[in-house]
């Protein structure tokens, strides 16, 4: 049976609900690493903000083995690909992961290891896709 990852999208609605989530990533993210405050310099926020919240569900699909996510999956590893508006160099990667797992490690009351296990299993499903097509 394929694991759909139920519990991430509750998860990920607890951080949700408790608000300012996505900005709290950000943030982290943007300190994580010296190349990725230039890579949002022209970036609309609030597009991007929404972009993110979107792109987290879908990313749980997609590693849970939703079809219905594999459009959006191909779209954002093209965007985010060497010949996209918006590449990501493959290195990069586990800085996104780790930001994301802080800011839920913060924002989900019931966050712990075995959880943060179960993400990392997601979202190197996700990331491992985006640097095969970079």
């Amino acid at each position: 049976m394929q694991d759909t990852f139920d519990d991430l999208q509750t998860s990920y609605g607890r951080c949700l609900r408790h608000g300012g989530f996505i900005a709290r990533f950000y943030e982290i993210f943007m300190a994580s690493h010296a190349d990725i405050p230039a890579m949002f310099r022209h970036t609309d926020f609030s597009a991007q903000y929404l972009a993110l919240r979107r792109g987290i569900s879908s990313a749980i699909a997609f590693a849970g083995g939703s079809t219905l996510t594999r459009r959006t999956m191909i779209e954002m590893a093209k965007v985010h690909s060497r010949q996209g508006r918006a590449p990501v160099s493959p290195t990069l990667y586990p800085y996104w992961s780790d930001s994301l797992l802080r800011a839920i490690a913060e924002h989900d009351p019931e966050y712990d290891f075995a959880l943060e296990q179960r993400w990392r299993q997601a979202l190197d499903h996700t990331t491992a896709y985006f640097v095969a097509h970079y």
